[in-house]
């Protein structure tokens, strides 16, 4: 039992340091993933808008052709006006000429709008650039700074790292997940120690007879107040030492 309590004060002691490793970097990580979250959204506006941009154009060219077309035929019917024999014929002549008038009309009432939409989209994209160009360089700052930090601590991460898979590795299954499941309810901090008569933790005062079953060491407690497991100070104190 004194070998689990001594592994999980251990773990803890790892996991303090990594967590203060962590801190270094801030609010900096946050602040880069937040960043790249609005350069993409700005990215996908940017390539929606061309996309309507670009799909505008294409059907004003078709209208275009459309309207090619329709004059075209147009003209024919005029010309065959001169050649009609009767009311009948020329009746049915005006009213296609009437309805090609009508078609053009909506065609290029049609491309008229196209037209606003494709300059408003080309002022929506430009406006959208400077922005874009503020934040990827604002960005590259952020992860230069990220960068560095990392850079100065990696070493120590690294040896941090292996020496909690090592010391992970010796942890009872239960007493790990326990371990996590504490350690992410209480911000960190899963294991305490008795200093004073009171639980490092919450620092709520432990009951004598409590604190007595606790420096005998042959079981886990948990502190009655917040929950997180309990060691004696002698137990803490031995780490401690051969940690140094």
């Amino acid at each position: 039992m004194i070998n689990r309590l001594k592994t999980l004060y251990e773990l803890q002691l790892i996991d303090d340091q990594l967590d203060e490793l962590e801190e270094l970097r801030g609010d900096l990580p946050a602040a880069v993933n937040e960043l790249k979250g609005r350069i993409q959204g700005l990215k996908d506006q940017t390539e929606q808008k061309q996309a309507e941009q670009q799909g505008s154009i294409e059907k004003r060219m078709s209208n275009e052709e459309e309207i090619e077309h329709l004059k075209s035929n147009q003209k024919k019917f005029k010309a065959q006006l001169y050649q009609v024999r009767n009311n009948k014929e020329y009746d049915a002549l005006t009213k296609e000429i009437d309805h090609i008038d009508e078609e053009i009309t909506k065609l290029e009432a049609q491309n008229k709008a196209l037209e606003d939409l494709i300059q408003k989209l080309k002022i929506e994209i430009e406006d959208i650039n400077p922005q874009l160009e503020t934040l990827e360089e604002e960005m590259k700052g952020k992860e230069a700074d990220l960068k560095e930090i990392i850079k100065a601590n990696e070493k120590e991460e690294a040896k941090l790292s292996a020496k909690r898979s090592t010391v992970e590795a010796e942890t009872k299954k239960p007493d790990y997940a326990s371990y996590m499941k504490i350690r992410k309810a209480r911000g960190g901090q899963a294991v305490a120690t008795i200093r004073r008569s009171a639980c490092t933790g919450c620092h709520n005062v432990v009951p004598p007879q409590r604190q007595l079953e606790i420096r005998q060491n042959r079981r886990l407690y948990n502190c009655e107040y917040c929950g997180r497991i309990l060691v004696s100070a002698e137990i803490a104190d031995e780490v401690e030492t051969a940690e140094k």
